[in-house]
């Protein structure tokens, strides 16, 4: 029995304003994920504040409700086995000054606002993103 995970992945609008969208994808596809589905959209203000409720007490809140607003994201489904866990590590920390080298956000990430993608932080939030970019 494979422990097959999914997780959701955002390309930002930084990114793909600089056209990076397909290098960042090849990175998954090198590194053993499978992009389940993958569409290019553009949310509006409201829908990133319900995306992003679980951090409205923080003080970043509106500015980074209002980035993931103003252009198109890629969202994705990866999966491999521990995918969540995977994605995180090789997106690397969420300012790119303090990435790993090799990581997604090292290598394109600009500040730790445009910091290029998105990646579910566990199993349970992963199915709750999934299901809001994905309810059909």
């Amino acid at each position: 029995m494979s422990n097959t995970e999914q997780t959701l992945s955002i390309i930002k609008p930084d990114a793909v304003e600089r056209n990076l969208d397909n290098e960042i994808k090849q990175v998954f596809i090198k590194n053993g994920f499978n992009i389940f589905k993958e569409k290019k959209i553009q949310i509006e203000k409201s829908e990133a504040e319900k995306f992003y409720k679980v951090h409205e007490t923080k003080p970043f809140y509106s500015d980074l409700c209002s980035y993931l607003s103003s252009g198109p994201i890629v969202v994705m489904i990866l999966e491999k086995e521990n995918a969540v866990v995977d994605n995180r590590k090789l997106m690397g920390a969420t300012n790119p000054k303090d990435a790993e080298e090799g990581t997604i956000r090292k290598k394109y990430g600009i500040s730790i606002d445009k910091n290029s993608v998105h990646g579910s932080d566990s199993v349970e939030n992963a199915k709750i993103e999934i299901d809001f970019f994905f309810k059909d």
